[in-house]
């Protein structure tokens, strides 16, 4: 369920912490397995937040009831929300639920920013809308939740909560959100009930993940054994430029793309190169997308005529 581009920017995470920290290949891609394991971990703590909102409603609703002097809207609350389909079957999930076991008992120590975030949402107009409508069904169930899932993912409070949780999680906080938001919009009324395999972010048993893994890790250790030649490469296309004065960023994605030109016969080089200059938006500044197109466009050509290129498929780059 990762994309590529997402494990482009890990693989780039992982080389600049090799640098900055000069540990060996074996102990970088030990780190860089388990940081990419860990980000299952994310998102089920984003998605466990859901059912723990629920839970946590339903312990407001009744200390409501309890008061001394209750409203009469407390006397008699609506229940739609506490009976909302879409949630309940999300925390009957077996899956969920024993993931939510294993990585969420966050929630259970920050239950009180839980408790917050949810009275702030009674006072949105998406809730007051929902609970106005009498009659109810699946389909307005699942909308609601799916804006609960909003909402919550812009909490500052609950996204500083998950970020203590790992130094990497806050710059993933936002991209698995959205994964998080698109998944939780395709489960329909016939696909989520309690026996629904729970769609990980990181699936070792699926083909495709694990391709897509091999893929990273491929890139990674390409990109450190290949280092000395492609730093030689880059600084014999300088022109008017000090080596040394280029930043360490843009370095490390050039290099990342001859790896990946060299290693990744089935990846256009047109795609590879459009990859890394998106990723120097993200990660560098915008006169590197300049340079790094520019010093790809040469030694594009320059590693087919070693013969170092060999692409088979379409949508290749033109000469």
């Amino acid at each position: 369920m990762l994309s590529r581009h997402f494990l482009r920017s890990k693989v780039l995470q992982a080389l600049y912490a090799h640098e900055m920290d000069q540990v060996d290949t074996v102990s970088v891609m030990k780190d860089f397995e388990y940081h990419i394991g860990r980000i299952n971990e994310l998102g089920i703590l984003q998605v466990a937040l859901l059912p723990k909102t629920l839970e946590v409603a339903e312990r407001v609703i009744e200390e409501g009831k309890k008061k001394f002097r209750p409203t009469d809207e407390e006397k008699t609350p609506n229940r739609k929300f506490l009976n909302n389909e879409y949630l309940r079957r999300l925390a009957d999930n077996f899956d969920l639920r024993r993931y939510s076991e294993k990585w969420a008992g966050c929630w259970q120590t920050n239950e009180d920013l839980v408790r917050e975030s949810f009275i702030e949402f009674r006072k949105t107009n998406t809730y007051c809308e929902y609970l106005s409508h009498p009659d109810t069904d699946f389909k307005q169930d699942k909308e609601l939740a799916i804006m609960l899932f909003r909402f919550l993912m812009n909490r500052e409070a609950l996204v500083a909560a998950v970020a203590e949780r790992s130094l990497l999680w806050e710059d993933d906080f936002e991209q698995i959100a959205q994964y998080n938001f698109m998944m939780l919009k395709t489960l329909d009324e016939d696909r989520l009930d309690e026996a629904m395999q729970w769609p990980i972010m990181y699936d070792r048993r699926l083909e495709k993940d694990e391709a897509d893994m091999d893929f990273a890790r491929q890139l990674l250790r390409q990109t450190i054994e290949n280092r000395a030649d492609g730093d030689a490469m880059i600084k014999e296309r300088l022109q008017g430029w000090e080596f040394e004065r280029v930043a360490l960023m843009d370095i490390l994605l050039i290099n990342m793309a001859m790896a990946e030109f060299i290693s990744c016969p089935t990846i256009p080089e047109k795609v590879t190169v459009d990859e890394y200059i998106e990723l120097s938006k993200e990660f560098s500044s915008e006169r590197s997308r300049l340079f790094i197109n520019a010093i790809l466009d040469k030694l594009v050509m320059e590693l087919r005529k070693r013969g170092k290129i060999n692409k088979s498929g379409r949508g290749l780059m033109e000469e």
